[in-house]
């Protein structure tokens, strides 16, 4: 006899079910994220953020970011870890909107998997609510995609939208910036969330390294370095602003120091980063040496161990890295600014690295 069943969502690879309890599972997470502007629950086809708490301001300026965490998500499958890169998630969107002065709000998800494992998608929002507190804001919703036949069953990515607001005259960026100010470092947790295709490349593919093996220097799995969270600077950023004066930001992600650096600095001006006020983490001389990687390659692809860079007037310098590190942050003075002289681009890093 012909098989007359039907073809169904299900027999195509979608489970509607799961889809469902994964919302379920994740409810509690998001809840921990909540401000008192957050109207209406998980399940709605849209977040709802009370914006009548903008009316404090004399004139708001909403800030939006987008982002996703990179090829990273590839360590997290091979390990079964799934509750730690929501914080990357978090970080790329959320350190992004701060750089201007703005005040994280809320966030959005995107998490697209080849199938549907309910406790695998829930520790995924689990991380990203978790990270969203860290950051001051709310978890308003997101989608949940399964894409049979596109990824693998254990295949996932995924990204991120958010939105902060600042008060225009409070607004940072190049136009504050001005010769002899200071650059300040703000030191990263590793690797964060750039450069893993490289990494990856590297340490997996050509080294052959296991990431459950215990290397010099890290102090832990190669696994567990390569999944240290991203660093989320959003409140200690905005704890800066309110204690010291504050030029502008530079979120620190792919591209490198340098070149995020110089994403705001004005013309005329010019940023000069000394290397030999820090010393990278092994992580770094470990991808360096195992790929035979030319530093310049390097620092165009990692964050070399800074974060966040904070650009603040001279006279300012010593309460800023008070207020840094009361917060724990680990800061320092790494450069200055000066004029631009014969140089091309907006910022240059000098000398050799602290042994």
């Amino acid at each position: 006899m012909p098989d007359t069943t039907g073809a169904s969502y299900a027999a195509a690879g979608v489970d509607i079910e799961a889809g469902d309890r994964a919302v379920e599972l994740m409810k509690e997470w998001v809840k921990k994220t909540r401000r008192p502007e957050v109207l209406g629950g998980l399940g709605g086809f849209a977040g709802l953020f009370d914006a009548s708490a903008l009316k404090n301001y004399e004139r708001p300026l909403l800030a939006s970011a987008t982002d996703g965490v990179g090829t990273k998500v590839d360590i997290a499958r091979q390990l079964g870890v799934y509750d730690t890169i929501g914080h990357d998630l978090v970080a790329m969107v959320m350190d992004d909107i701060v750089v201007c002065g703005a005040e994280p709000l809320f966030m959005t998800d995107y998490i697209c998997v080849g199938k549907v494992h309910p406790e695998r998608v829930a520790a995924i929002v689990k991380g990203i609510a978790e990270g969203c507190v860290l950051a001051g804001c709310a978890l308003v919703g997101g989608e949940t995609a399964e894409h049979p036949g596109l990824l693998g069953a254990d295949d996932f990515d995924v990204a991120g939208a958010g939105t902060g607001v600042v008060e225009a005259d409070r607004l940072l960026g190049p136009d504050r910036i001005r010769t002899g100010d200071a650059v300040i470092a703000m030191a990263s947790s590793g690797l964060h969330s750039n450069g893993y295709s490289l990494v990856r490349h590297v340490l997996l593919n050509e080294g052959g390294l296991a990431l459950d093996a215990h290397l010099d220097g890290l102090g832990r799995t190669l696994g567990e370095e390569l999944l240290e969270p991203t660093k989320i600077y959003s409140l200690d950023c905005l704890a800066l602003m309110r204690t010291a004066e504050v030029h502008a930001f530079s979120h620190v992600t792919g591209g490198g120091l340098a070149a995020n650096l110089a994403r705001v600095i004005p013309d005329g001006l010019h940023a000069v980063v000394d290397r030999s006020t820090w010393t990278p983490g092994a992580v770094f001389d470990l991808v360096g040496r195992t790929g035979k990687v030319e530093r310049l390659e390097l620092e165009k692809t990692l964050n070399m161990g800074v974060g966040m860079i904070a650009i603040v007037p001279e006279e300012s310098t010593d309460v800023a890295l008070t207020a840094l590190t009361d917060r724990g942050v680990d800061a320092w003075v790494a450069g200055e600014i000066t004029d631009r002289g014969a140089h091309t681009t907006g910022a240059t890093l000098v000398g050799d690295y602290a042994a």
